[in-house]
């Protein structure tokens, strides 16, 4: 799939924990939030837990190359490469590019 500069890229899906490791999980996910959203090109990311313990992540990035920029961090590098050993089974992801129009940020008011 191709990706232009008028349609940002959408990343999201579930990452199921081992039971003994959601705490874990939880906190190293927590700890991306803000640093990601100051990170150049990314124009939304949100974390969820869902009631049946998996976690939701839902990311939208204004091109390709902002997000593999992401994808090259050390912290986040390091969690992908142990990925196995925080979860059961494989996550379920899934990465669109966005047919609707992303909205341009209001102009700050003084």
């Amino acid at each position: 799939m191709t990706n232009n500069t008028d349609h940002p890229i959408a990343l999201y899906g579930f990452l199921r924990p081992r039971p003994e490791r959601a705490d874990e999980v939880r906190s190293i996910l927590s700890a991306f939030v803000e640093p990601t959203r100051q990170e150049p090109g990314n124009l939304q990311y949100h974390l969820h837990e869902h009631e049946d313990g998996r976690f939701f992540l839902y990311e939208v990035w204004r091109s390709q190359e902002d997000l593999d920029r992401h994808n090259a961090t050390p912290p986040l590098r390091a969690f992908l490469e142990n990925l196995p050993a925080f979860l059961e089974g494989a996550p379920e992801g899934y990465f669109d590019t966005m047919l609707s129009p992303y909205p341009e940020a209001e102009p700050a008011t003084a």
